[in-house]
């Protein structure tokens, strides 16, 4: 808050500069800052030299200009337009000489020399100039062989993890380029045991890009790291390494071809990893953090994924062990005493008596094969049916049994009912869809249960018989009970229920008179009354309630948010805050590290006025996702996309989000155009804005509950024939 003060005492600064003129600070060990106007127009070097030159430096061209904050970027030609008003910069020694000089100490034979040098160079590999200094001479090379040696399996071996992950990041040098050797030597430290704990974390970071990057080096990995070995890690009650582990064995599967994946994903459940995340990972008395919810998901979906194939495969009517899956299903429902003696039927007689209990089992054709046919579901169906019959026989029977005693027309038929809650399961549950970048919706209840998808159907195919005995159907009905069928669910994991009980108990709460009042609940909300009195009294209301979400969102901005930075390559670790100042007038950000608490506002390095921002850009027209397929497991990460372009000197630049949720990308939106003078159009304040009219006008109007509101005011009389009724204040009263 000094530094204003300090620029209003200088001499010449009153007037204001001109547009390519920044006044800022320029600070050197040991010596006296200086405050200059900095001319953008002028080239770097001749800035630089006279910087040193007011320093009584020589060689000008040793010395470079880094931001004061933050990671203290080097200032180029390329980012010097970040530079603004009030910026603090330090003089410090050029990229390249501080390359040179870190290299020379990674060269070193003392081992303090190295860690000195690599305690200087992590902090500075985030930087690209500086990166690509290091790159040029090598500098990866020296890193990997030191990690190739292990000499030190401590800090040195930390820090050249560490500073060698930064250095790729910029993706400058390929992770295909990396040696199969070096690739074991990372192996290694993850197998090994009685290490530094931050190491570790490090290696399976380092293995998880090589997989996501490299088919061919990924291949070697997951033959090289047991599965095993990763359990191991997951059961050690560290968040990150539990975080680390998680992500490279996610990254390991998705790698793995279908097969391979069943049979991984098959050994990790008799490891009963299922039972482990569910009771020291989902129950944990840590908060989750949103990576390992994103694993959590990817986990989920591949797992759900190994139903796809009996999904897409119909069923073939001349295979014999599918046909005699049929024949167990309509059995379990209907013995018959004669076949259960032994006794034998005309091959007539038991023809047409199976074509009619198949019918009376809810198949449409007298042949079940012929519904089967249709993919999806495709066997899948069948599979759900046996596995009720065969886990829940009394539930099984008492359903066909019951619906076989009701007359013909309100049958509910169970087969028929089955194939479309096994094809409405899929779509809810997203079976066969690729997996999303950032999703972290997944279903706690599906690690606490196995067979988590057969059980889920098994309470389904319950409750669609439930919803069919209450909305009192027949056979016409059969979509419009689906329906509400899908309604019940979709809500219900919705909530996300910790257990399969738990689940069961609020859908079978959710009866279809709850669906129809929560229907015109949502409804009224959505509609408002019509009555043009009402109307008029909301369209008065609305200008002083929009000022209150106004202020609402400013007020959130204020509070800041976490965002997470997502390249085109792979979801990132790294994490950023942004804050709207309490003034209103800066956005304030940063980069910060995960689980750590919210920065002060002074602690933020980073600074945009609003004064200097133009538009906001929301999907696919925002710079950081323009590039990037149109696939399915994109389109979340255009939706939850947006941009603020800003002027940076003469040219436009770009500061790009991607929101942790939907609803903080309508918080920040609103708020963002709410600075930019727009209306603010989100889906959210339209939500807000409702919720507030209803409740402001059931306010307004609670003296009149039950009093009917006419739909055209009443008629104004007219005026009386004489006014003699008036009274006379002048004459006084006896």
């Amino acid at each position: 808050m000094g530094r204003p003060h300090c620029m209003a005492r200088c001499p010449g600064w009153t007037m204001t500069p001109p547009r390519n003129v920044v006044k800022i600070a320029i600070q050197m060990r040991d010596a006296i800052p200086q405050l200059i106007q900095l001319d953008q127009a002028k080239p770097l070097a001749a800035v630089l030299k006279e910087v040193c030159d007011a320093w009584s430096l020589t060689h000008s061209e040793r010395y470079a200009l880094q931001f004061a904050d933050g990671h203290r970027r080097y200032i180029t030609e390329n980012n010097r337009a970040e530079i603004k008003n009030g910026s603090i910069l330090c003089l410090s020694t050029a990229p390249d000489l501080e390359a040179e000089q870190l290299f020379g100490g990674l060269q070193s034979d003392s081992r303090e020399g190295r860690r000195e040098a690599l305690r200087h160079l992590v902090p500075l590999a985030s930087d690209m100039t500086f990166a690509r200094e290091v790159i040029s001479r090598n500098g990866l090379q020296r890193l990997g062989t030191i990690i190739e040696d292990g000499d030190d399996l401590g800090e040195v071996l930390a820090l050249s993890l560490r500073a060698f992950l930064e250095l790729m990041e910029h993706g400058v040098v390929s992770w295909e380029t990396l040696s199969i050797p070096f690739v074991r030597k990372v192996v290694c430290y993850v197998n090994m045991n009685l290490m530094d704990a931050s190491v570790p974390p490090l290696a399976l970071g380092l293995l998880e890009s090589v997989t996501l990057s490299s088919p061919a080096l990924g291949q070697l990995v997951k033959s090289e790291v047991p599965l095993d070995r990763l359990l191991v890690h997951l059961q050690v009650m560290n968040q990150q390494l539990q975080t680390k582990a998680m992500a490279l064995l996610t990254a390991l599967l998705q790698g793995a071809s279908p097969v391979e994946r069943k049979h991984m994903l098959d050994y990790l459940w008799q490891r009963n990893l299922r039972q482990f995340i569910y009771k020291n990972i989902i129950h944990s008395a840590a908060p989750m953090g949103d990576e390992m919810a994103h694993h959590l998901y990817v986990l989920q979906a591949l797992t759900l994924g190994l139903l796809e194939p009996r999904m897409r495969t119909p069923l073939d009517p001349y295979s014999q062990e599918q046909r005699e899956q049929l024949q167990v299903l309509r059995q379990a429902a209907f013995e018959v005493e004669g076949e259960s003696s032994g006794t034998g039927l005309s091959a007539d007689r038991r023809r047409s008596l199976c074509a009619r209990e198949f019918r009376k089992l809810g198949f449409s054709n007298s042949n079940p094969a012929q519904d089967l046919e249709r993919v999806p579901p495709g066997l899948l169906a069948l599979d759900n049916m046996l596995y009720f019959s065969r886990n829940a026989p009394s539930a099984y029977s008492r359903f066909v049994l019951e619906n076989s005693s009701r007359e013909d027309k309100h049958e509910c038929p169970f087969a028929r009912g089955s194939i479309q809650l096994t094809v409405l399961l899929c779509e809810l549950l997203h079976v066969g869809e690729p997996c999303s970048e950032t999703a972290q919706d997944f279903s706690p209840m599906f690690f606490g249960q196995d067979q988590s998808f057969h059980e889920l159907f098994c309470v389904g195919i319950q409750l669609l018989n439930k919803t069919w005995k209450e909305m009192r159907a027949t056979q016409e009905d059969f979509d419009k009970v689906m329906q509400v069928v899908r309604e019940q669910l979709a809500r219900t994991l919705a909530l996300k229920p910790t257990s399969l009980e738990l689940f069961r108990t609020k859908v079978n709460a959710l009866t279809y008179g709850e669906v129809l009042r929560l229907r015109q609940t949502e409804r009224l909300h959505q509609e408002g009354t019509l009555a043009p009195p009402i109307l008029e009294l909301r369209e008065k209301l609305k200008p002083e309630l929009m000022g209150l979400i106004r202020q609402q969102r400013l007020l959130r901005l204020c509070e800041g948010t976490l965002f997470r930075k997502i390249s085109s390559r792979r979801r990132q670790d790294k994490l950023w805050f942004c804050c709207l100042s309490p003034n209103h007038k800066l956005l304030q950000y940063g980069d910060m590290e995960e689980g750590a608490s919210p920065p002060t506002l002074e602690s933020l390095p980073e600074q945009l006025p609003v004064a200097d921002m133009r538009a906001l850009l929301t999907g696919k027209d925002c710079p950081h996702v323009r590039e990037k397929g149109s696939g399915k497991q994109n389109k979340d990460l255009y939706e939850l996309a947006f941009s603020i372009s800003y002027d940076r000197g003469e040219e436009e630049a770009y500061l790009n989000f991607i929101a942790p949720s939907k609803r903080e990308f309508y918080l920040w939106t609103d708020g963002l155009s709410a600075l930019l003078g727009s209306p603010m159009s989100s889906e959210q304040t339209r939500l807000d804005l409702e919720q507030l009219l209803t409740m402001e006008t059931k306010l307004r109007l609670l003296e009149l509950e039950n009093v009917p509101i006419p739909e055209q005011p009443p008629p104004v009389p007219p005026p009386p024939t004489n006014f003699n009724f008036c009274y006379d204040c002048s004459i006084a009263e006896p």
